[in-house]
């Protein structure tokens, strides 16, 4: 083992999240109380249920997504990159009558999205079109460079390594993390009081949920109800429920005020309904989820109904106080650095779920996939830990705080101190300058003809483009018309109208770059003939 200092030994100054001037001005403003904000209804309208119509075979997602694509080729005209999609568009012809609950509760809808997400990034917008995306607002992610892992996690990181801490470990990963994790929560939900049995840590939300949508449908009876999944969301979370049993997709409104109703998807359990997938703040719109109808959600469903929440966009808004049931031994809830922590490339993070289930879950992680990578256990213990320190109010540490490490960590006081107000310090001005931006963001998209839904959390925003009827072809002639990259709504699940997300944890100059052209296109389109 090579000989290195104790955990905090040599700390630096912190690094703080500057914004200019004019983003603290324009994130300011009123909004203009003439202009109504919008709301969203993400269920399938008349242009997609065509596309099912004119399928030789609307049982299959590559057909959908060609036609589909084939006819956003065709109403690019001169523009068209692929003529032969175009082509097809024009030779199909209707052949039968579809309604909404065909496509939300066939598996081809959830596939074909997810063949149109991976020709999103692998075909058009990294592809073909790469030369005419100068500026990308529409990655999801905070950008590393400007607001990247605070430096105090990456002491941890860096202090694993040199200890060469990165051996095989327990599935669950290792007990001291779990257990600073376990505290953590039951600090953000004092009515729980979990421990480490009730905590696995994951390599990432994506991997984690698949997981567990994997564990939990090999062991249902098959010929059983369909799981339901709440709309927008992620195409991959999607994707990992629909291929392992039936499925529903459950359109959830957002309303003017940022929130999401569960109204639907409290209506539509039924009592052998095996997963139930929400996420708590939804991508792309940040609306939160009414918190009393998730009470009601989870009352409602049958002990044997599994709730998996997606609770990672859930930060960069206001805390709320969470239900106690969101601690029920039929909930699983599930967390991770990517967003909150600027790390999507770590992988890591956590699920918390009843201490039974957690049992079950271990042997077959063990089985699986081994375990998460055993060099991160420090960063999510010290961060753990550091985040509930924030959470209770703490700012002066003892002994006792260092005593909460192990010894071999050699923490002394003083360089844990010196690590916390760091922390500290980068943390309250990352989400300061995060939460800046995203309203100036919001305020400065409000354009002519364009329709913004207030997002309460996360990093994105979500907007309507008023007089284009279709996201995907928004984003194309949006692409060619002003070299700006928004992210179409069809690619989580809003199959309907143009709905545009923004990544507003983007440097603040490509925002600013980018608004005088969407304005003068806008202005071009929204001018009399």
């Amino acid at each position: 083992m090579t000989d290195v200092q104790g955990l905090f030994g040599d700390i630096g100054e912190p690094r703080l999240s500057v914004v200019p001037a004019e983003v603290e001005m324009l994130a300011a403003q009123r909004p203009d109380p003439a202009r109504v904000p919008m709301a969203l209804d993400p269920g399938p309208d008349a242009r997609l249920l065509e596309v099912y119509a004119r399928a030789v075979n609307p049982q299959d997602p590559i057909e959908l997504r060609d036609l589909y694509l084939g006819r956003v080729e065709c109403e690019l005209g001169v523009e068209s990159h692929r003529p032969d999609l175009a082509d097809r568009w024009r030779q199909s012809r209707r052949r039968r009558e579809v309604d909404a609950a065909t496509v939300l509760s066939s598996r081809a809808t959830v596939r074909f999205v997810k063949e149109l997400f991976n020709f999103y990034f692998r075909d058009d917008l990294y592809g073909d079109l790469r030369s005419q995306a100068g500026i990308i607002l529409s990655s999801g992610s905070v950008d590393e460079e400007h607001w990247g892992l605070p430096s105090t996690l990456k002491d941890c990181i860096a202090y694993a390594l040199n200890r060469d801490w990165y051996g095989y470990s327990d599935s669950r990963g290792r007990e001291p993390a779990r257990e600073a994790v376990a505290a953590y929560e039951s600090a953000r939900l004092p009515s729980a009081g979990y421990t480490a049995d009730n905590v696995a840590l994951t390599m990432g939300a994506t991997l984690a949920i698949s997981t567990l949508v994997d564990f939990i449908l090999l062991e249902a009876s098959p010929g059983g109800a369909a799981s339901l999944c709440a709309i927008p969301n992620y195409p991959p979370l999607v994707e990992s429920v629909a291929r392992r049993g039936p499925l529903s997709l459950v359109p959830l409104p957002s309303s003017a005020d940022g929130r999401t109703s569960l109204r639907p998807l409290i209506d539509a359990l039924r009592p052998d309904t095996p997963i139930v997938l929400l996420q708590t703040a939804a991508n792309p719109t940040g609306a939160l989820v009414r918190e009393d109808e998730l009470e009601l959600l989870i009352k409602s469903a049958s002990p044997n109904t599994l709730i998996v929440l997606d609770e990672c966009h859930e930060w960069l808004g206001e805390p709320v106080a969470t239900s106690p049931t969101r601690a029920a031994a039929n909930v699983i809830r599930v967390s991770s650095l990517s967003k909150n922590w600027s790390a999507p490339g770590l992988k890591v993070g956590w699920l918390m779920a009843d201490s039974r289930f957690i049992d079950r879950y271990y042997e077959y992680a063990s089985t699986t996939f081994g375990g998460p990578p055993s060099f991160f256990y420090t960063v999510v213990e010290v961060l753990a830990r550091m985040e509930r320190w924030l959470v209770s109010g703490e700012e002066e540490l003892t002994t006792a705080h260092c005593r909460e490490f192990e010894s071999t960590y050699g923490l002394r006081l003083p360089g844990l101190q010196r690590a916390y107000d760091n922390y500290r310090v980068e943390r309250r001005s990352r989400e300061r300058s995060l939460t800046l931006i995203r309203d100036a963001y919001h305020n400065g998209i409000r354009l002519p003809g364009v329709s913004v839904l207030p997002a309460r959390y996360s990093i994105n925003l979500t907007t309507s483009f008023d007089d284009q009827e279709d996201s995907y072809l928004c984003f194309r002639e949006l692409l060619r018309e002003t070299n700006v990259s928004l992210f179409p709504g069809i690619l989580t699940f809003c199959l309907s109208g143009a709905f545009m997300r923004l990544t507003t944890s983007r440097p603040w100059p490509d925002f600013a770059e980018a608004m005088p052209r969407l304005r003068s296109y806008q202005e071009r389109e929204l001018r009399p003939v």
